[in-house]
């Protein structure tokens, strides 16, 4: 059953494709890399307000200056140093990313198995139908669309409507005697390729080294297109307990089933990890569901105004679990018969994180000085920049008492490739302290 926002989030989006004219959005690169016009950038006091304090616009997008004053302090590091195992904060890396080794496969060194199948739409109770979102090129929707008039936050598609979608699922299980059944496990966002490959070896040599406990891995891939009008879009920028649900009903059933392994229901025993959208998600699987989930990890996680479609209830999308909504004050709506109250002042005031008792999240996460900056220059909404998005995160952990490490590293772009094979091996490590590793 869909209920709270999920069910006004599930209202505007029936309503939105009735009409031809969703809304939402946007997740990925596109023209833009620098102030949208029209921007607010000169009153802190008005609506969507856009600091540019410490900001280096001869690179695009922009370089970040992690000495910026609205940033919570760090600790900076040699050049190839990494956080201690230890530690827990804020820390600055870089600007040499030179790969780990255990990113890459050893002689001798034991290699798990991975088991492959394929989930459709057309099988799904939560996510059918799917989303499909037509345009000529790769995000060419997003980049020619507009915001609603006097609202940079909500950018109207009118090329999104219902349709199917495929997915691969790749199971990693590690070779050998120490899996314990039921198994702990680490699902993951945005599956495929090369990153699977690299998540796969990094755990044949972490777990061969007695560094990890001999974990499952579970790679889903997302329901394709990218950002507003997407089925990806929908899935991870929704902020809701949604997707974890997909996840526990219909993914690890199946999991369970063609790789003939269990799984353990001990959330201190599962891990979420995810890349820019999917890092979003792999937060809310475990801030909305606690009881499945504790530990968290994710790369230039998409901690923006992302979320599809608009939902006047939620209106800033997972910028609102660490900074306030920074737009005016909206009245009541409607949608398809359903009454979206405006948020209280408290709401509008008080980020997610803030309002309620800490959860038991352990979470590591990346942010590169080069990461997103307004990518889509119809929404200068005051809710697009990764970097302050992450920062911010950083901040509001710190103040509700959270275990979390935050790497902020310079001479990375979003998502950095190079970054990640530096800090993934431990990055595993961290999240995954505290769980017993069988001898």
């Amino acid at each position: 059953m869909r209920t709270g926002v999920t069910a006004i989030a599930f209202a505007l989006l029936l309503g939105a494709l009735a009409a031809g004219a969703p809304a939402g959005q946007a997740a990925a690169p596109a023209a833009n890399a620098g102030v949208p016009p029209d921007a607010n950038t000169s009153d802190p006091n008005a609506p969507f307000y856009i600091d540019l304090a410490a900001l280096d616009f001869s690179t695009a997008p922009p370089t970040h200056d992690p000495s910026n004053s609205r940033y919570p302090g760090a600790t900076e590091l040699a050049d190839g140093a990494l956080p201690a195992l230890a530690s827990r904060g804020n820390f600055i890396i870089g600007p040499t990313h030179a790969p780990a080794p255990e990113t890459v496969a050893r002689p001798g060194v034991p290699t798990g198995r991975v088991v492959s199948f394929t989930m459709r739409s057309t099988d799904s109770a939560i996510y059918r139908p799917g989303l499909v979102r037509d345009e000529p090129q790769w995000n060419a929707a997003i980049r020619t669309a507009k915001a609603a008039p006097g609202d940079p936050s909500n950018l109207l598609i009118s090329t999104s409507h219902p349709g199917t979608w495929t997915r691969s699922v790749s199971v990693y299980v590690p070779n050998g005697p120490r899996v314990a059944s039921p198994a702990p496990f680490l699902v993951f966002g945005d599956g495929g390729g090369g990153f699977d490959r690299t998540v796969f070896t990094t755990l044949d040599n972490l777990i061969a080294a007695h560094r990890l406990p001999a974990i499952v891995a579970i790679s889903v891939g997302n329901g394709g297109q990218d950002a507003q009008g997407s089925q990806r879009g929908f899935e991870y920028d929704t902020v809701s307990g949604t997707y974890a649900e997909w996840i526990e009903r219909e993914v690890l059933p199946l999991v369970e089933q063609h790789a003939h392994i269990r799984l353990t229901r001990d959330p201190d025993g599962r891990a979420t990890m995810g890349l820019s959208s999917s890092g979003a998600a792999a937060f809310s699987m475990a801030w909305f569901h606690p009881e499945l989930y504790h530990r968290v990890l994710g790369y230039s996680p998409t901690m923006v105004n992302q979320q599809w479609p608009h939902n006047p209830a939620l209106r800033g999308g997972a910028w609102e679990y660490h900074s306030a909504w920074p737009g005016p004050a909206l009245p009541v709506a409607v949608v398809n018969g359903l009454a979206v109250p405006a948020p209280s002042d408290a709401e509008i005031g008080t980020p997610l994180i803030a309002r309620g008792p800490r959860r038991p999240i352990r979470y590591w996460f990346e942010v590169g000085d080069r990461d997103l900056f307004y990518p889509i220059a119809a929404m200068a909404d005051g809710m697009h920049d990764w970097v302050l998005a992450n920062e911010n995160m950083a901040r509001v952990l710190a103040a509700g008492g959270y275990q979390y490490q935050f790497v902020f590293a310079r001479n990375a772009s979003h998502v950095d490739w190079q970054t990640l094979l530096q800090t993934l091996p431990t990055a595993l490590e961290w999240v995954w302290q505290g769980y017993p590793v069988r001898p």
